[in-house]
This record gives structure tokens, sequence and C-alpha cells, in this order.
């Protein structure tokens, strides 16, 4: 087999990944919705859960690409009998590149990701340049980014990147958007936080109260 066939096989199989997935997000989205909350690497399920329960008015997305981790997270969904939710196995990229047009992200989580700690590594960190760029045309104005880590290094890494990309704006004074303790959480003797606001040009900052 040639390195030829390799790829053309390889780009077949994402074509196909990435059709699925539009299908999925076009059917699953109720008529009328034009903002979601959005979850990168919802684990098993506690936060999102929670989030969406005492948020009823937001439809709140979890991804992951563990099917036994969205399995875990379905099940907490169906025992809090929340509507409001729902999860998918995709890759944040491609989510993004896969939304339906018209639908964009009120706010962005991001709990413990994993922090890819060698230095040879750090290219497959999820917050990337090339991955804030792509989010910024879907966030509206005024949506938050909260990210949440326990490897110091990956929380000044993307506190760097944010404070250099244009729209998003670090507000360190800013409360935490819910306080519920994940798997990943109660693992960490320690972690650090940081919240970004997404703004077009001229608007000021989102009241916090």
């Amino acid at each position: 087999m040639t390195d030829r066939t390799i790829n053309v096989a390889y780009l077949v199989r994402v074509k196909e990944r990435l059709n699925a997935l539009r299908t999925t997000l076009n059917a699953g989205f109720p008529p009328g919705i034009r903002e979601i909350t959005w979850e990168i690497g919802s684990g098993h399920g506690h936060f999102l859960t929670k989030f969406a329960e005492l948020n009823p008015d937001r439809l709140c997305v979890g991804i992951d690409l563990l099917g036994d981790r969205l399995r875990k997270a379905e099940k907490k969904q169906a025992v809090a009998a929340v509507s409001n939710l729902k999860f998918i196995k995709a890759e944040a990229e491609e989510f993004l590149r896969c939304l339906p047009v018209g639908i964009k992200i009120q706010d962005v989580l991001i709990l413990f990701p994993d922090p890819w700690p060698k230095k040879r590594h750090h290219k497959n960190r999820l917050i990337q340049s090339t991955f804030l760029d792509a989010l910024a045309p879907r966030m509206i104005s005024g949506g938050r980014l909260y990210f949440r880590t326990d490897h110091k290094p990956y929380l000044e890494w993307a506190r760097e990147l944010l404070s250099t990309r244009p729209n998003w704006v670090l507000l360190p004074n800013a409360p935490w958007i819910l306080e519920e303790q994940t798997v990943f959480q109660a693992r960490a003797p320690s972690f650090g936080s940081l919240v970004a606001e997404f703004r077009t040009r001229g608007q000021k900052e989102t009241p916090t109260g």
C-alpha cells in the first residue's frame, strides 16, 4: 500500500466523519435555536448536566471523543431528566466546522483538558491561535470562554494566547460560571481558572453582577 493510498483513505474517512457530524447537528437542534452553551471535553457530564438543570433557557451541548464517557454523561442527563442538553461524539475543530450556519456560541467551557506537558507535544493542546481564530466568528458578542486546569504552565499558555488574539479580552475579576465539582477537579490537588470575553470592536465589558 502506497503513501498516496493511505492519504486518500484517510481523507475519505475524514469526509465521512464530517458528513455524519453535520447530519447529527442539523437534526439535533430544535427550530429557532440561535445560541448554545458549549462544553469541550464533557467527561462524565457532571458539570454540564448541573449547568443545564440550573439554566433551562439555554441549550447546552457537550462533546467528547470517548464513547464510555459519553455514555456515562447521557446516563446522568437521563437521571436528572434534563431536556435542554445534548452530548455528542466530536472533536472541537470539527464541531465548529459542522455547526449549522446561524447558530452561535454563548459560552464555551473547557475544564481540565489534557495539558500535553512535554514541549514537543504542545502542538496538541486545544488552546492554540488557530482554534481561537476558528472559535471567534462563532461566538456571540459578549460571549465568554471559561478555562480551568490543574497544570499551571497550561494556564499561563492559555492566558498568553488569549491576551494576543483580536477581540478576546481577559477578565481577571469575572466570577466563575458555576462551581460544580467534576471527576477531574476532585482529583486535582490545586487548579487555576481564567475567563475571557469575546467583544466586537467598540463593545464595552459585559456587566458581571
